[in-house]
């Protein structure tokens, strides 16, 4: 699991009402198979291949130097498939494989460097995102730093995030780490106990986890983030205080904190459908519960929240830039297979299976862009809208200035029913969520969606 949010899915990312229905009918609350969190807009499921001449004629067009820049890498190797990952990741691949795949992200990014609308623009942000960035060597974290150095620079990146995997760490890459330039490290915790780990197909144990945070305690990082999951299988309410109690004890500078979901492509979701069996992960209303234990044991230890998933101990020190970009429409380039990106105005994202990607790269020479969609106006304005409610606020002034609509007027009624409800106030340019709306924000968004859009299939 990532606290990045903009991941990349095996077919999209994950609220949409899905169209597909459960083989049993989910008791109230349950935790139902189908996409939850929503990471951009219009849905995935919108974005098409006839599409695609509208991002090859952006990456031909004038850059825009206006617009920051950000860089997306997908790392697709595990070393394990944990039972609720529904990312793009391979398993058991021999070192050939994973070479050859280096190779060709390097490749890509020579061509995306190459395109008229980056050249010569610089990274405010770069994510290595996974599956596991962790997985790969030092020498071929070196390679792909010295591909970018020659291409798209980040030497004067305000932020590069490295998401690591416990097991895959040891002291001499976490020093390569820092060499390269990474300067917010994101740690996939999950859980701590060591059961609950292996029930749910984790690849890593307790012991692993604090061994790679002394390493990078020592090493020494500008931030470093740990994930937990509340509602893994197994979970109980001892444990999972447990859990909270020693993410705190570590100190880290974020804590980002999922409720566990079921998208379609997951194992346990696939369990499910073929035996008619109910979710083995905690329902809903419970998740909630402990996240709102959590956020309360976490304010206590002087940590701020940063949105409904992230809890920092500053909010002027411990910025999430790739998020606070992403949220806001800025410019992210996507390389690697599957992943999604957003150039001057074009959402798009990679192909997915990694024998075409490579294929693409390294024999056509071309970039491997699968599908693509130009969003309206109105539909950009939705989503920096529902991206920043995720956060906890929005300032309807910025958005009333940036594209000449006032939200509090074209979202009224969302807004009145969800006043009402007790989920979020209204206090004059500023929409604010209360506690209640913080927990279930996903389940809130699609009010804010286009009418054709609410009932789709999200990825």
């Amino acid at each position: 699991m990532s606290d990045l949010l903009q991941t990349t899915p095996m077919t999209m990312l994950p609220i949409a009402t899905p169209t597909a229905t459960p083989t049993v009918t989910p008791a109230v609350g349950s935790t139902e198979v189908g996409s939850y969190f929503v990471s951009n807009y219009p849905p995935f499921s919108q974005w098409q291949t006839e599409l695609l001449p509208e991002i090859q004629s952006t990456f031909a067009a004038e850059p825009d130097r206006d617009i920051s820049l950000g860089l997306y890498l997908h790392i697709p190797f595990c070393r394990k498939r944990c039972k609720f990952c529904y990312f793009r990741v391979y398993t058991n691949q021999n070192a050939s494989a994973i070479e050859q795949y280096v190779e060709s992200l390097g490749r890509e990014i020579e061509l995306i460097g190459q395109q008229r609308a980056v050249s010569g623009r610089q990274l405010q942000v770069v994510y290595f995102g996974g599956g596991t960035p962790s997985y790969l060597s030092s020498r071929q974290l070196l390679f792909l730093r010295d591909t970018l150095q020659r291409t798209i620079s980040w030497d004067h990146a305000e932020e590069v995030t490295f998401e690591c995997e416990p097991g895959t760490l040891n002291f001499e890459k976490v020093k390569t780490l820092k060499e390269i330039g990474v300067t917010r490290v994101s740690l996939g915790v999950e859980n701590f106990n060591d059961q609950i780990l292996e029930e749910n197909g984790r690849a890593h144990l307790s012991p692993e986890i604090f061994r790679a945070y002394d390493w990078l305690q020592q090493v020494g990082f500008p931030q470093i983030n740990i994930d937990l999951i509340a509602g893994m299988i197994g979970e109980s309410d001892e444990n999972w205080l447990h859990c909270v109690d020693q993410a705190l004890q570590l100190q880290p500078d974020n804590i980002t904190v999922y409720q566990m979901e079921l998208p379609f492509n997951t194992l346990i979701s696939k369990e499910m459908r073929e035996h008619g069996i109910t979710a083995p992960v905690a329902d809903w209303p419970t998740k909630r519960r402990w996240v709102s234990e959590a956020i309360d044991r976490f304010l206590s230890a002087g940590y701020q929240i940063s949105s409904g998933n992230e809890f920092v101990k500053s909010q002027m020190t411990d910025r999430f830039v790739y998020r606070d970009n992403l949220f806001r429409g800025t410019d992210l380039l996507a390389a690697g297979v599957s992943s999604f990106g957003h150039l001057q105005g074009v959402h798009y994202q990679n192909v997915d299976r990694i024998e075409d990607y490579q294929r693409i790269v390294l024999d056509e020479g071309r970039l491997p862009v699968n599908r693509a969609l130009r969003p309206t106006a109105h539909q950009k304005l939705i989503r920096e809208f529902v991206l920043q409610l995720k956060e906890g606020h929005v300032d309807a002034a910025v958005l009333r200035k940036k594209f000449a609509v006032d939200v509090l007027s074209e979202f009224a009624e969302p807004l009145r029913n969800q006043q009402t409800a007790g989920f979020l106030e209204v206090d004059g340019d500023e929409v604010r969520l209360t506690r209640k709306g913080l927990l279930q924000v996903d389940s809130l968004l699609p009010e804010y969606f286009e009418p054709q859009h609410r009932q789709v299939r999200y990825t």
